[in-house]
């Protein structure tokens, strides 16, 4: 490719709304262009790293046995009713209605169309296993579009459906999965992280993240330091606490006076004690697919922080909202004065407090607590883990110290059982001529998104660093000045030897100055570049590398081979 052919309409600055190094990079380089909140145009070298990242991902799945299909983008919202997801995926999921006042959507995921197109025409065990894949565009509304390709409203996305007939297959398949994709981004370049995480929207008994470690991550993952534990926060769990303090406080066991403590705080200040005793209350409106709601009071230590997500799971809930005291009062709950005898509300306690005793709680009337509280032999079926973990908290693998990183989810599997296969009656005859419903695993990569997470991973403050699956071209050949025929000819012939043998190389023969095109080279990123100037007179070229910017000279007879073997 030659540069003065190419159309990448680079700018010295970004829109002021970008602020993030991807965002501001991919805008500034002319890799994309917005055209409305969350959609964005691939130009010319965008489209090229995204085919690139594209066929690292199709490569991968396809050396261990996945197939290619397209799906359609535009689906029928009767499947969606089927799976009992038209209203559970909430405003993300945009609906449409064609000119005969049909029901659509576009598609965010494509379970429910996968299933469709496997169910009655995979009839027997004997068909099994079975991996379909597509990489295909999606849609999400989403409230607050931002981030550049980060967190857009369209995109390009891999997603995976394999069908089994018993979970120990799709175990086996989702351990495949784990090291196809960990392959993927390996070979991609990037440092990354396999956690635990949260099945969402999509369902199933579990899941894993692939996080990429950058500092504007939007998710916070907690990372031991002697293992290889990893997991998101919402989902983190932890080796069970025990005091922290050399020696417990004693107490008298009753309820005391504690006039206007409705804090952990001013409780703690009251008896002087640590958090670690009291038992904190956190009461919430649950709200429910069915449109019902209930009061839901969670109870955790008193230096602990409820987390939603779990929270969330442990009642399988929509949404939690805040509850105002009058509304508590209403119930005969006395606010910050809760304890775990409380009447009338459903109750979930942290599982860190199972057989716990010598507590503090509220004892659920005004201006009392209860002292010397016990959670031996009690409410068995009420323990759930709904804490927030730390970074002072130990690993539950091994013990070890933890830390909180930022992360960037670029991919995620799922155990999804028959959460779609059984309400859509998508059956199969297994080995004793039975129907069953299929079991099956989901599998997703934001293709479009890894165009913006390289970046953010390696970048300068000039521009791009690409990794070397990915950059548009290995090679920018520089002519200092087009006016100089022997550094033209020099230039043209060294490019189209390298292009006889298919690298990937661009020169760049605009009729521009020197630093003009030296700017171009460090913010769009190439990995290398060969300066063809005014040290061919003396048989020299420079050879730069992008990453570290630093130029060696290298005499005309053996440039070319040097870049035969270095791209």
């Amino acid at each position: 490719m030659r540069f003065s052919k190419l159309f990448v309409p680079t700018s010295k600055e970004a829109p002021s709304d970008a602020v993030l190094p991807s965002h501001r990079i991919l805008l500034r380089g002319g890799f994309i262009l917005q055209v409305g909140s969350g959609i964005y145009n691939f130009l010319p070298l965008g489209k090229i790293v995204l085919e690139k990242i594209r066929r690292v991902v199709k490569e991968e799945l396809d050396e261990v046995g996945c197939q290619e299909v397209q799906l359609g983008f535009v689906t029928p919202s009767e499947l969606w009713k089927e799976s009992g997801r038209l209203v559970k995926y909430g405003k993300e999921l945009l609906r449409i209605k064609d000119r005969k006042d049909n029901d659509f959507v576009l598609s965010p995921t494509a379970e429910e169309m996968m299933v469709d197109l496997v169910r009655n025409r995979v009839k027997s065990y004997k068909q099994l296993p079975l991996h379909l894949y597509q990489i295909n565009l999606k849609f999400r509304d989403e409230a607050r579009p931002r981030f550049g390709l980060l967190r857009g409203r369209e995109f390009l996305m891999e997603d995976g459906y394999s069908f089994h007939e018993s979970y120990e297959d799709l175990d086996r398949e989702f351990k495949l999965m784990e090291k196809t994709y960990s392959k993927i981004f390996s070979r991609l370049g990037l440092d990354f992280r396999v956690v635990e995480a949260d099945s969402g929207a999509i369902g199933g008994s579990g899941s894993k993240e692939f996080m990429v470690l950058a500092d504007n991550g939007e998710d916070d993952i907690l990372l031991c330091q002697e293992c290889r534990y990893a997991a998101n926060i919402e989902v983190a769990k932890r080796e069970k606490r025990v005091s922290p303090y050399d020696e417990e406080p004693e107490m008298i066991s009753g309820d005391f006076y504690t006039p206007g403590t409705k804090t952990i705080d001013s409780l703690a200040e009251f008896f002087g004690i640590e958090p670690y005793y009291l038992i904190k209350a956190v009461a919430k409106r649950a709200l429910y697919e069915d449109g019902q709601s209930r009061v839901v009071v969670y109870f955790l230590r008193g230096d602990d922080q409820l987390e939603e997500t779990k929270a969330l799971n442990a009642i399988d809930a929509l949404e939690l909202v805040d509850i105002s005291e009058e509304e508590l009062e209403a119930l005969g709950v006395t606010p910050g004065f809760i304890g775990p005898e409380v009447k009338n509300v459903e109750i979930v306690i942290d599982i860190d407090l199972k057989d716990s005793d010598n507590l503090i709680c509220g004892a659920n009337r005004v201006d009392y607590h209860t002292v010397g509280y016990s959670l031996k032999d009690k409410f068995d079926d009420k323990f759930y883990d709904i804490a927030e973990v730390k970074e002072t908290d130990r690993c539950p693998k091994c013990g070890g110290r933890m830390r909180v990183s930022k992360g960037i989810e670029v991919g995620h599997i799922f155990k999804l059982g028959d959460r779609y296969s059984k309400p859509m009656e998508a059956n199969f005859l297994d080995q004793n001529g039975k129907l069953k419903p299929f079991v099956m695993g989901t599998y997703g990569i934001g293709v479009s998104r890894l165009v913006a997470v390289i970046l953010e991973q390696s970048h300068d403050e000039k521009g791009a660093i690409w990794t070397k699956e990915s950059a548009p071209f290995m090679l920018d050949i520089i002519v200092s000045n087009t006016k100089n025929e022997d550094e033209l000819n020099f230039a043209n012939n060294l490019y189209d030897k390298l292009s006889a043998l298919k690298k990937e190389v661009i020169i760049d023969d605009r009729k521009e100055r020197f630093g003009f095109k030296m700017k171009d080279f460090e913010l769009i990123g190439f990995p290398y570049g060969v300066i063809v100037g005014k040290g061919l007179k003396e048989g020299k070229v420079e050879l730069v590398d992008r990453k570290t910017l630093e130029k060696s000279s290298v005499s005309t007879e053996e440039i070319f081979e040097k870049l035969k073997e270095l791209i």
